[in-house]
């Protein structure tokens, strides 16, 4: 199948590369020429792990390319994915529509034979209506079908989570479409479950799901306040939370609040989208309000530990908004050391996000190149991103380096008891 992919960010890409593996002509559209030359270059624009690797493969075995041009994607394509961003609108809040339906407009006079248009990207319920209607209007000879496909890829884990999914939800209101999305995720016969629904149940099932985990995560970080106080620990508590099969283990980690690029947004578009039904999400809004205190609190914690210190420095370990990946969207690391900046020198590093964490401070922090120079003659360090990396820390060397030994674990990664025998001074989340 010629498969077209408008968008090459964090969902694009990896769906392209992937779907390419499997023997499709995958070309993907970006009106980014920069990106698309380096993409072309062989130069990848994003951070997935396993991605680099595999993007090689089906490059060297032309399945996989790329174009800034509509008319050379879309002619001829079987199948047209749209994976471009949904942003919050920097105004309302809603989910910002106008790449979605500049994109429908654009490429709906190159339509020619039956093609289905699918929505990756995560949109409001009745998209798919909007689509349909502007591609119509805007060439109606189109023999075409618009679908609701969405992705539930993990960043970090895009590449695994495309080849192991759980499920693969399409809202698709004709049979023929059925047939057509079917035959493209033939591959994944048997091996996951394949629901189809309306067109606006599967639109609404992703903000459904990631509102859920958004609560789930918020929930466990107000058990884990409870514990501080009351002298229970959160991570015996939410282990055997998680053994008890209805609740289950993922998402039971308490940390500094959640971030990225969907859970924040996703979480204010369904909120905004029940007023405009008249339906009150209470549970979402207190989720949305709580996970902004948390990462206050979170500052405030670290702030707490050097307030007597004169010209305290403070390391941060950790700026994207979780491991694997290089984004900083909504990085709870990154509202956290705004709240810091101003009260103390920063000293701050990532394996993979201090370019993009770079754009946003510029020259209000330091970036170190390793994690040494964290914690040389830091007053405080603050663990704010779960990487691998850290975990194998030589917490006694790291203490050494230290002027005072404060060790702020904020996503629970060592155990307490070394942390303390490297006569750390620490703290952790929920204990």
């Amino acid at each position: 199948m010629k498969v077209a992919i408008v968008g090459t960010g964090y969902v694009g890409l990896p769906t392209g590369v992937g779907l390419a593996s499997f023997g499709n002509d995958v070309i993907c559209i970006d009106k980014d020429s920069q990106k698309i030359e380096a993409l072309q270059k062989g130069c990848l624009t994003l951070y997935e792990d396993g991605l680099q690797k595999l993007f090689n493969e089906t490059v060297q075995a032309q399945k996989l390319s790329f174009t800034t041009s509509m008319k050379e994607g879309v002619s001829g394509a079987d199948v047209v994915i749209l994976a471009v961003g949904t942003p919050p609108h920097p105004e309302t809040k809603e989910a910002d529509m106008r790449y979605i339906y500049a994109a429908a407009e654009e490429l709906a006079p190159f339509l020619k034979n039956y093609t289905v248009i699918a929505n990756k990207s995560t949109v409001p319920v009745g998209t798919g209506d909007a689509v349909e209607e502007i591609i119509t209007k805007t060439n109606p000879q189109a023999d075409f079908d618009v679908v609701s496909l969405p992705e539930f890829l993990r960043e970090g884990y895009a590449l695994y989570d495309f080849f192991n999914p759980d499920r693969i939800v399409v809202g698709a209101n004709s049979k023929r479409a059925k047939e057509l999305i079917t035959k493209l995720y033939e591959p994944f016969e048997g091996k996951t479950n394949m629901l189809f629904v309306k067109r606006k149940s599967s639109e609404t099932i992703k903000y459904a799901s990631n509102a859920f985990l958004a609560m789930k995560i918020h929930y466990i970080n107000e058990m884990a306040n409870f514990c501080e106080k009351s002298g229970a620990d959160i991570n015996e508590v939410a282990q055997g939370m998680g053994l008890d099969k209805r609740i289950g283990h993922k998402f039971l980690n308490a940390g500094p609040g959640y971030g990225g690029s969907c859970f924040p947004k996703d979480t204010t578009a369904m909120a905004l989208m029940a007023d405009k039904f008249g339906v009150d999400m209470s549970l979402i809004k207190c989720t949305i309000e709580g996970n902004k205190a948390r990462k206050k609190q979170m500052a405030e914690r670290i702030l707490n530990t050097v307030k007597n210190i004169e010209n305290p420095k403070i390391g941060v370990l950790g700026l994207a908004f979780k491991n694997g990946t290089d984004d900083t969207r909504e990085s709870p690391a990154i509202e956290i050391i705004s709240h810091l900046i101003g009260s103390a020198h920063i000293v701050a590093y990532d394996p993979k996000a201090t370019s993009n964490a770079r754009k946003i401070f510029g020259s209000q922090i330091e970036y170190a190149d390793n994690i040494d120079s964290v914690f040389q003659d830091a007053d405080a360090v603050a663990v704010l991103t779960e990487w691998p990396d850290f975990k194998t820390i030589d917490l006694k060397k790291a203490a050494s380096q230290m002027r005072h030994k404060n060790l702020l674990d904020l996503r629970n990664i060592f155990p307490k008891d070394d942390a303390r025998l490297a006569s750390f001074s620490y703290q952790n989340i929920g204990s």
